[in-house]
């Protein structure tokens, strides 16, 4: 009975340890789950990410709308240069600003909407000189902000007599308040005159002005979404 107590003593193992699949398996598994960790973890930092840009560029067209709105608020006719005109590319609009007229411009140039703002102005002839000056602009000068570097599909329209128009179709004229005097040359005097040039003669001619719409509304594509925004303009612009 002991020598065969005994020999089942020394049959049995002192300890069982694991073997090599075993620990491959456990491996296998540590790094399946790893791999799940980490995917979580990533899309966790992926969607604050997001949130976080989506919120700023939020924030960022909440800016330019309001700033589009007081543009639009401070609106004022000057009777010498279109105080509201769109030409497919640029609208441009004469406001009030402290110590004068400003004259500013909301452009889409290559997919970068921009907006530029001239310094203000108190003579008829720097804001006609300005004006033309406007046409030219290339998006470098001074004073020029970018909005938005992803836009698109940039369309302005008016409201005139209850309905919506396009901006660039014909709108409605008035006679301007102050008509503004053209300048005709002279005939030219016979050859045995001086030499000397002919003085312009001042012509009041007919002058019209486009009448300035009721409300505005701005369409354009941001980020492949469609934005559309309807001001009204109130007794300010009109």
């Amino acid at each position: 009975m002991k020598r065969a107590a005994a020999r089942r003593a020394v049959r049995r193992p002192a300890g069982r340890g694991y073997t090599l699949v075993e620990v491959l398996v456990a491996l296998m598994v540590m790094a399946i789950l790893a791999t799940l960790a980490w995917q979580g973890l990533d899309g966790i930092v992926r969607a604050r990410d997001g949130s976080g840009a989506a919120l700023d560029r939020t924030t960022r067209l909440a800016t330019v709308l309001t700033q589009w709105e007081q543009d639009l608020a401070a609106l004022h006719d000057t009777g010498v240069v279109p105080a509201l005109a769109f030409d497919g590319q640029s609208l441009r609009l004469t406001r009030r600003v402290d110590g004068g007229i400003a004259l500013v411009a909301w452009s889409l140039r290559g997919g970068t909407w921009q907006r530029w703002s001239g310094p203000a102005m108190a003579r008829s002839g720097e804001l006609q000189e300005a004006w033309l000056r406007s046409h030219q602009l290339l998006g470098n000068e001074p004073g020029h902000v970018t909005l938005d570097g992803d836009a698109s599909g940039y369309q302005i329209y008016f409201f005139r007599g209850g309905a919506w128009t396009n901006a660039q179709s014909t709108g409605d004229f008035v006679p301007a308040t102050a008509p503004v005097p053209l300048q005709v040359a002279q005939p030219a005097p016979p050859a045995s005159a001086a030499s000397a040039p002919p003085a312009p003669v001042p012509v009041a001619g007919p002058q019209r002005r486009e009448l300035l719409p009721e409300a505005v509304r701005l369409v354009i594509a941001l980020g492949g979404r469609t934005l559309t925004r309807d001001i009204a303009l109130g007794p300010a612009g009109a």
